[in-house]
């Protein structure tokens, strides 16, 4: 397996090993031993699955008390995934990245990302649907759920809506009420 820092303290692309023949392909996605030596968890409490279409923007979510780290993988169509560091004691404190992640294809590899705890993370639906497998590190926690409104002024992120071809990002209504950055309530 590759492990490709991002630029964002803490945030890893992974690329594991696929091993093909004329069949397809196989790829082992997760082992404890070889997740725990390369520096990241080696236990999830939780695997969650979402199906969205086009233009659905989920996030920016995180937890207070019981944060939760996640591994994510999208299983068919495109994202574009953002992981924001809320970690106050971090280099990287209120920095964001974006990625785009697709399942893999011949001039794609499979990969994931690996977002830490203490961060927020959301995604963008660019593709008609998207299936996306994110393992948690802790399970969820209702009384500790939290989430900054997605389009905060003070992030300023960069999501590509003109790939949206001309939809309106559409957002639950707990995610339309999110707390801005600076008035949001931080690990």
């Amino acid at each position: 397996m590759h492990i490709i820092d991002t630029g964002l303290c803490g945030v890893k692309r992974i690329q594991p090993k696929q091993f093909g023949d004329a069949r397809g392909w196989f790829a082992e996605t997760y082992n404890a031993d070889r997740f725990l030596a390369a520096g990241l968890p080696a236990e999830f409490a939780q695997d969650n699955q979402s199906f969205s279409s086009r233009g659905v923007l989920r996030g920016l979510h995180y937890q207070l008390e019981q944060p939760q780290g996640k591994l994510v993988r999208v299983l068919s169509g495109h994202i574009w995934d953002v992981a924001v560091d809320l970690r106050r004691d971090s280099p990287d404190f209120r920095k964001w990245a974006g990625f785009h992640l697709k399942p893999p294809s011949p001039d794609q590899p499979l990969e994931m990302l690996w977002i830490p705890e203490g961060f927020a993370h959301g995604f963008l639906v660019l593709s008609e649907t998207a299936e996306v497998l994110y393992k948690a590190t802790r399970g969820y926690y209702p009384a500790g759920e939290r989430c900054i409104v997605w389009n905060d002024p003070t992030l300023a992120i960069d999501w590509p809506l003109d790939q949206l071809a001309g939809l309106t990002p559409e957002v639950s209504e707990r995610d339309a009420r999110g707390a801005a950055f600076l008035a949001a309530e931080l690990p």
